[in-house]
C-alpha cells in the first residue's frame, strides 16, 4: 500500500457503516484524487470500482478494504448496472461502510445518478464525492482551454452513446460553442457528418485525447472534416475525450506537457 500523509481531522466527515459515498476518482492522475475521495479510500469496508481508476489510486485503499470490480467498458463484457446498484444495497444492508469508486465525476456521464436514485429508495444513507472529470482535465493536460474569454461564452458536454436516439447534433452545431464529447469514438463518423450539415465548418479544429492526464496520454489535432479517417489511421484506442472548437487552437501555445 502507498502512504500517504495523514488527513487533518478539521476537513474530515464521518463515514457511518451502512452507509455509501459516490465518489469520484478523478480522470487517471492521482494527483488529482480529492481529498475527500482519499478518506473513503482509507476508510472504507468495501471498495466497489470502475475499470478506468487507476491502480494507483486503489493502492491507497486501507489495509482491510475489500476490493470489488464492477467495470463497465464500452463494447466488451460488463456488469450491468441494476446489478451494480442491488450490490451497493446489498452491502450498505450488510452494515459495511461501501466506497463507489468511479472514474472522473460520478455525475457526470458517470451513471452516478441512477445508483444514487436506488440508494435513496432502499433508505440507504448516502455521500455525493464529487471528482475532477475527464473532459476539463483532459483538455487541460492538453494545453487547450475549455473555456477562453476571446473565443467563447459557454462550452457543451456531451455523451455520444444514448441509449434513446442521442444528442441533436445538427442544433448543437448552430449554438457555435465548443464541444467536449465523451464515450463518441465509435460514433465520432456520424457525429462530425451531423455537425458539419449543421453549419461546422470542415476546417474546425478537432482533438482527440486519449487516456487523458496519465503518463500514456497521447493527442491526435485534427479537423471535423477528417478526423474519422485521422482517428482510424492514427492507432489510438479509446477511452478519450473528443473536443470540437476553436479553442483547440491554443494549444500551440499552451501544451505544458510537451
Amino acid at each position: 500500500m502507498i502512504h500517504a500523509a495523514p488527513i487533518p481531522e478539521s476537513i474530515q466527515v464521518p463515514f457511518a457503516p451502512g452507509s455509501v459515498w459516490l465518489a469520484g476518482a478523478g480522470p487517471g492522475d492521482p494527483g488529482l484524487l480529492t481529498l475527500l475521495a482519499l478518506q473513503g479510500l482509507r476508510d472504507a469496508d468495501v471498495i466497489v470500482h470502475d475499470a478506468l481508476v487507476d491502480p494507483r489510486i486503489l493502492a491507497l485503499a486501507g489495509p482491510d478494504a475489500v476490493l470489488e470490480f464492477a467495470g463497465k467498458r464500452g463494447g466488451r463484457p460488463s456488469a450491468q448496472q441494476d446489478d451494480i446498484s442491488r450490490r451497493l444495497v446489498e452491502l450498505a444492508q450488510e452494515n459495511k461502510r461501501v466506497l463507489r469508486l468511479k472514474g472522473g465525476d460520478p455525475f457526470v456521464f458517470g451513471r452516478g445518478g441512477e445508483e444514487a436514485l436506488t440508494l435513496a429508495q432502499a433508505g440507504i444513507p448516502f455521500r455525493i464525492v464529487p471528482g475532477i472529470t475527464s473532459g476539463i482535465a483532459g483538455p487541460a493536460y492538453a494545453g487547450i482551454p475549455v473555456t477562453h474569454r476571446d473565443n467563447n461564452q459557454a462550452v457543451i458536454f456531451v455523451t455520444g452513446y444514448s441509449l434513446g436516439g442521442g444528442p441533436d447534433w445538427r442544433a448543437l452545431a448552430a449554438t457555435g460553442a465548443p464541444l467536449v464529447l465523451y464515450m463518441a469514438w465509435r460514433a465520432m463518423p456520424g457525429i462530425a457528418a451531423d455537425l458539419m450539415a449543421g453549419g461546422r465548418d470542415a476546417a474546425t479544429p478537432v482533438a482527440v485525447i486519449a487516456e487523458a492526464t496519465t503518463e500514456r496520454q497521447k493527442v491526435l489535432e485534427t479537423t471535423l472534416g477528417t478526423c474519422a479517417a485521422d482517428m482510424a489511421a492514427s492507432g489510438l484506442e479509446p477511452p478519450a475525450i473528443i473536443l470540437v472548437g476553436d479553442v483547440v487552437a491554443l494549444r500551440s501555445q499552451l501544451a505544458w506537457r510537451g
